[in-house]
């Protein structure tokens, strides 16, 4: 990707930009080369907190062990190597899950597509230890959402909220958790790639892009290469990259061939150009990772401006939807804005209005009076703030 703008990097800590460097790849001999610098005056405490909040720690204890410098202490590689081998664990416990949720869904006419998880770990990685999952996340049509939600009641999940009101399976939301207690694993049914009112393709779409999965015995669907590529570009994109394995993702995909005349048709159908453009430029400047040429940029100076906005998640550690510093709520919700084609912003400033979670627990009421929430949103969300502000 040929381009003269650059990322203004003054307040990313050195420890950061270690991290930065060590989850990229084929530059060992740079990293022998500097290893002495990088490793003096850094705080180990702060690399790990990094390291494990970014999900990042597999490729970084792997690199960090075959550095092997004297100025790494062992209980740096001692606790990267603890988590390292959870993760494998953690991946191979995913794995047989997914392979029989797949099993159980198609044997019941539930057409699924596993969107992250192990299948998209071995695809990128070809390892699935290279990657850390904390759940499943899994596609369906809305039309198959009951009867997969019995399957898995049936198999002893329960859903992780203990109502769901009519409004959770409309408007904003667009997926519902499920715990099994004893296996410990949590799986989203999805039924849309992202919420409203974010452009996106039909499951019908999806489905007749999907491809089968050799990692497991029992065929695992998931999507298409160029859909994976917008699925995980937008999903990046939507929480401002706080996570760096996100972009490790786009990074690894990026070395795969694509049919890049369908990825240009497929941003510019969905309006995806600015935050492909964001995210190309934030692989390209932090992990040294340049898009294919003919991977087409269409909108180059919003993307830019976007990808300096997404430097605040990445430095500060933030979740986007916790309150971990001063005004981040108010932050990311004019961030999301700017994500929205201009086509698209009047109707996500509607969804701001529209009842959410938050107002049930607020006040409860029974089903049939759900409609209430909307008039009542304004005021409840006054509510809300005023006992927050009582309560500091």
């Amino acid at each position: 990707m040929n381009t003269k703008f650059e990322l203004d990097l003054t307040f990313i800590p050195k420890e950061l930009k270690v991290l930065l460097e060590l989850i990229q790849d084929k530059n060992d001999e740079y990293i022998q080369e500097n290893k002495d610098e990088w490793f003096i005056d850094i705080d180990w405490d702060y690399f790990l907190k990094l390291a494990m909040h970014h999900r990042i720690y597999p490729l970084v204890y792997l690199k960090l062990k075959e550095v092997g410098s004297d100025l790494i202490p062992s209980q740096v590689l001692q606790t990267l190597q603890a988590h390292y081998q959870k993760n494998t664990f953690q991946m191979l416990h995913l794995s047989g899950e997914m392979e029989r949720i797949s099993e159980l869904f198609t044997k019941n006419q539930v057409c699924s597509l596993f969107l992250k998880g192990p299948v998209v770990a071995y695809d990128l990685y070809d390892d699935i230890s290279l990657r850390t999952s904390k759940d499943l996340d899994i596609l369906i049509q809305k039309s198959d959402l009951e009867n997969a939600e019995e399957l898995l009641l049936k198999q002893g999940y329960t859903n992780t909220k203990e109502t769901t009101t009519q409004n959770d399976k409309k408007g904003r939301n667009y997926h519902i958790s499920y715990f099994h207690p004893y296996k410990k694993i949590e799986i989203e049914l999805h039924w849309r790639l992202h919420p409203y009112p974010i452009n996106q393709p039909t499951f019908e779409e999806l489905w007749e892009r999907k491809r089968n999965s050799n990692f497991t015995s029992y065929p695992v669907l998931f999507l298409g290469k160029e859909d994976l590529l917008l699925y995980l570009s937008v999903h990046g994109a939507r929480h401002g990259w706080f996570r760096l394995r996100w972009l490790k993702d786009i990074d690894q995909m990026l070395k795969q061939q694509f049919n890049y005349k369908k990825v240009n048709s497929l941003q510019k159908k969905y309006q995806y150009s600015h935050m492909i453009g964001q995210t190309l430029m934030l692989v390209n400047y932090l992990l040294n990772t340049k898009a294919h040429k003919e991977i087409k940029l269409l909108s180059r100076r919003r993307s830019k401006k976007l990808a300096q906005l997404a430097l605040l998640y990445i430095r500060k550690r933030a979740h986007s939807h916790i309150n971990e510093f001063k005004n981040l709520n108010n932050y990311h919700t004019r961030y999301l804005f700017l994500l929205m084609p201009t086509s698209r912003k009047i109707l996500f400033i509607l969804t701001l209005f529209y009842p959410s979670s938050k107002d049930e627990q607020t006040l409860p009421l029974p089903s049939y009076l759900h409609f209430l929430y909307f008039p009542l949103r304004p005021f409840l969300w006054i509510w809300r703030k005023t006992v927050k502000l009582v309560q500091l």
